[in-house]
């Protein structure tokens, strides 16, 4: 399906943010001698998720459209939605679009459970 096409992942600003401010306490723990931690197992996990949708746009869960969230369509134009868990209950949130050359898995949203029920309107 994905023969002779480019798969790239792609992070929005706002995903970005959350990557790079893990980077950064994973380097800070990692300074301090802290070898294992919730902020380790939760980078390792969304670095695994990359790679694994490089191989595998379809990966995650196709959010429902009768669920999807305006704040995706408004922003990102986003027409489908996709959702695939990563360690902690956090969620990570893409799009898949693309062209004849290559296949984008653009990230939307990286965060915890609260915030992912939020978004979604989910309610406990």
């Amino acid at each position: 399906m994905f023969e002779n096409k480019e798969i790239r992942v792609i992070l929005s600003e706002e995903a970005d943010e959350v990557f790079q401010e893990l980077k950064r306490i994973v380097d800070e723990e990692k300074m301090k001698g802290i070898e294992s931690s919730f902020h380790q197992t939760l980078l390792r996990s969304i670095e695994r998720v990359i790679e694994l949708l490089k191989k595998n746009p379809f990966a995650g869960d196709q959010v429902p459209r009768r669920q999807l969230p305006n704040k995706y369509y408004k922003k990102y134009d986003a027409e489908n939605v996709w959702r695939i868990e990563l360690a902690n209950r956090w969620r990570l949130i893409y799009t898949i679009t693309g062209n004849k050359l290559e296949v984008i898995n653009f990230v939307m949203d990286i965060f915890n459970h609260k915030d992912y029920d939020k978004v979604f309107g989910y309610k406990h």
